[in-house]
């Protein structure tokens, strides 16, 4: 059997459109030393691409991330491959909040220096001295007594669209820009008790044990993050403390908590929570775009984008040429961007670094 996928990618959604059958969408991680991680990537390729196993999973020495879309006729046989592993003994899955069953389009298992990448050397600090785990009822509760300091631990474009009420949403575009930033907006606080919360956990897990490295006293976050926070308020019966929508590194970009919508499109500012990568090939940014704007712009972030998109392959080579400080620096451009397109449509629930 293959080790990669090869056919093309318009081809393989094409192929998923016309599945007969549902599927589950779930995730999980763990922090496990792996003393082969390239020989583990090919057994669970092979493992999961026999069952039709779609998904985006990073292995590490230190471990493993997973996101999957998995058949539901197979979603057992599934289970059993976990038990061939001691890496997945009582490994805790998340389910879906929402689940169209087309989150992915295809398997793709890669092997990474590490599961979150934090710019931070392997032994910088105890990874496995981490905060208190807290479940979603204990969560809920501290969030709603207002009376401590809540962190979203993920990256902008993700609390843009939904966050926890009062939590303190970074201006960051990637973990380790969000590590230093919350460490020195607090640093005058390391006796308070602080709320940590992300997708699923996982980053949680090094964002905790990098502050008590740094002298913060009383850490704790949120056990198998949003996704579990989603599942188990609505199974209490509890009116939800986190509003809008939970960020998802997939197809769907999004599934709603509950129900309401935060955000705004980043070209008119009228409410809209949709994310989408520019359609122009050597741009990709991921911004907000109502309907609206999508058909004016062509699903493009901007005219320029749009021009481009539409020029001949002769144009586009003297154009790419002009549009060099656009896409140079990433990083920085999303921020410019940002700031000229949605600095008038903040969120006030929210506190942005």
């Amino acid at each position: 059997m293959p080790l990669y996928n090869s056919i093309d990618r318009a081809v393989l959604k094409a192929n998923l459109a016309a599945e007969p059958f549902t599927r589950k969408t779930i995730s999980f991680y763990r922090y496990f030393i792996l003393p082969n991680p390239q020989e583990f990537r090919d057994q669970l390729y092979i493992e999961w691409a026999e069952l039709k196993c779609f998904g985006r999973i990073y292995i590490a020495r230190e471990g493993i991330n997973a996101q999957m879309s998995v058949p539901e006729s197979n979603f057992e046989a599934f289970l059993q491959t976990l038990n061939k592993f001691p890496i997945f003994e009582s490994i805790p899955i998340k389910y879906a909040i929402e689940d169209n069953g087309k989150s992915f389009y295809k398997l793709s298992v890669k092997v990474k220096p590490k599961l979150v990448a934090d710019g931070l050397e392997d032994d910088a600090f105890d990874v496995t001295n981490v905060g208190r785990h807290l479940n979603a009822k204990e969560f809920h509760e501290l969030v709603e007594s207002g009376e401590h300091i809540v962190v979203d631990m993920r990256n902008h474009y993700e609390s843009e669209i939904g966050h926890f009420k009062g939590a303190i949403c970074p201006e960051a575009d990637t973990f380790r820009e969000e590590l230093n930033m919350v460490t020195d907006l607090l640093k005058h606080q390391k006796d308070s008790k602080l709320l940590l919360y992300c997708t699923g956990g996982i980053r949680c897990e090094k964002a905790s044990a990098y502050l008590k490295h740094h002298g913060f006293k009383d850490v704790n976050q949120l056990h198998g993050g949003i996704l579990e926070y989603a599942r188990n308020i609505k199974q209490l019966d509890l009116e939800s403390n986190f509003t809008g929508k939970n960020f998802v590194f997939d197809e769907r970009m999004g599934e709603s908590v509950d129900g309401q919508v935060i955000a705004h499109c980043h070209q008119c500012g009228e409410s809209c929570d949709v994310h989408l990568n520019c359609a122009n090939d050597l741009c990709h940014l991921l911004f907000i775009q109502c309907e609206a704007c999508a058909k004016k712009y062509e699903h493009c972030c901007s005219v320029e984008c749009r021009d481009l998109k539409n020029s001949s392959e002769a144009e586009k080579q003297l154009l790419r040429h002009t549009m060099t400080p656009k896409f140079g620096n990433r990083s920085v451009y999303r921020k410019s961007f940002r700031l000229a397109k949605s600095s008038n449509f903040a969120d006030t629930n929210s506190v942005s670094l």
